[in-house]
């Protein structure tokens, strides 16, 4: 990997640290680590450091990430949680909880609730197009769309 592409623009170091910070929210939840561990873990052992591959066949670091970017995602989802979840459950279909849903579509709605709801920095359109692609990255069926749908509802409730 070039120096180029391992400092990326800025754009790509935010959309590393929404993939790592929706694979950390999925962590948590599998394991019950809690937010800090997280963090450290994927800051120590996950993101791209200018170390040499591991040759014992461990997981591949991510890319270069905005790791304070990550760490404000995955602290802000876990303090604002229970306004996260309540603006998300909202807008479900009726019948339809949050613990129905996959935890990774729950990770990725949380997290860009979260941004929506406490990042007015970054744009709507923005956020929408980065979580809906995740999406695609984890789903082949309808959940991006779904996902598309419930974060455009969310941000019309939080960016009014």
């Amino acid at each position: 990997m070039s120096a180029d592409s391992r400092t990326g623009p800025p754009k790509q170091a935010r959309s590393v640290a929404r993939l790592a910070a929706v694979q950390a929210l999925y962590q948590m939840e599998v394991s019950s680590v809690g937010a800090e561990a997280v963090i450290r873990e994927f800051s120590e052992h996950r993101f791209d450091r200018d170390s040499d591959p591991d040759s014992d066949g461990a997981e591949a670091p991510l890319a270069a990430a905005d790791e304070a970017f990550f760490a404000d995602l995955v602290r802000g989802v876990v303090e604002h949680q229970k306004a996260v979840d309540a603006a998300v459950a909202r807008k479900l279909a009726a019948g339809w909880r949050l613990d129905r849903l996959d935890a990774t579509a729950r990770a990725i709605l949380r997290a860009g609730a979260y941004e929506l709801m406490h990042r007015s920095d970054v744009p709507t359109e923005v956020v929408i197009d980065e979580y809906v692609e995740l999406a695609k990255s984890f789903f082949e069926g309808p959940e991006p769309g779904f996902v598309n749908g419930a974060l455009d509802a969310v941000a019309q409730d939080a960016r009014r």
